[in-house]
């Protein structure tokens, strides 16, 4: 398989919100929970490719982006607009009518039910894992050496800024063990149950570390 590991830049932005909506949930197509890709894209990507494009990568092959690592140098600084971030979107919702669709209703209730349970409860690890990384690939381009070209170019990117660590977290078994054999160790883990309803299981969640 041919592929370049590049910078991102703006007319990347596209795929990346594509691979971003088709690659969101585990075990099921997006659609099915969250009718608006739009609105999706925006929640998963937008503080990285408009906030801090500079440390986002892409994968690209045959000259289509096939893959993507987005992240932040440092997750206390990305907190800052995430308010901002939060009421954009909700406008937007409600622009688009968003909240109104049955569907994406459904997946709110659980949403909040979820988060209501103390299920997003993570502990701090920004003091020796400032940085954090969000990893897809089209699925047809898997298993391919892609996922670990991209990790490593992010490495040494952050090892330019003597960063001491990053964190990444997944909710997938498979997503766990990739990122052990890439380096890191698990930090934390917990579930998420608002994914249950559509998956017929409590998916599990996972925090991950490594030192650079």
């Amino acid at each position: 398989m041919q592929y370049e590991i590049r910078p991102y830049r703006q007319e990347d932005r596209q795929a990346v919100r594509r691979i971003s909506c088709e690659t969101a949930f585990p075990d099921v197509s997006s659609p099915q929970i969250f009718t608006d890709d739009e609105i999706l894209a925006d929640a998963l990507t937008v503080y990285f490719t408009d906030f801090e494009p500079e440390s986002c990568f892409v994968a690209e092959s045959a000259h289509k982006v096939v893959g993507y690592i987005i992240g932040a140098r440092d997750v206390r600084m990305m907190r800052r607009p995430l308010f901002s971030i939060f009421f954009n979107l909700l406008k937007k919702a409600m622009r688009r009518k968003v909240i109104f669709d049955k569907v994406n209703q459904r997946f709110s209730f659980y949403f909040l039910k979820s988060l209501l349970k103390g299920e997003f409860f993570i502990p701090d690890f920004s003091r020796f894992f400032p940085s954090t990384l969000h990893i897809n690939l089209d699925r047809n381009f898997r298993n391919g050496g892609i996922g670990k070209a991209l990790i490593d170019r992010y490495v040494r990117y952050l090892r330019g800024f003597k960063t001491p660590g990053i964190q990444v977290s997944t909710f997938s078994v498979i997503g766990k063990g990739f990122f052990i054999k890439m380096g890191f160790r698990l930090l934390f883990s917990g579930s998420r149950s608002f994914l249950m309803p559509y998956t017929g299981k409590t998916p599990g969640y996972y925090l991950l570390g490594r030192k650079l």
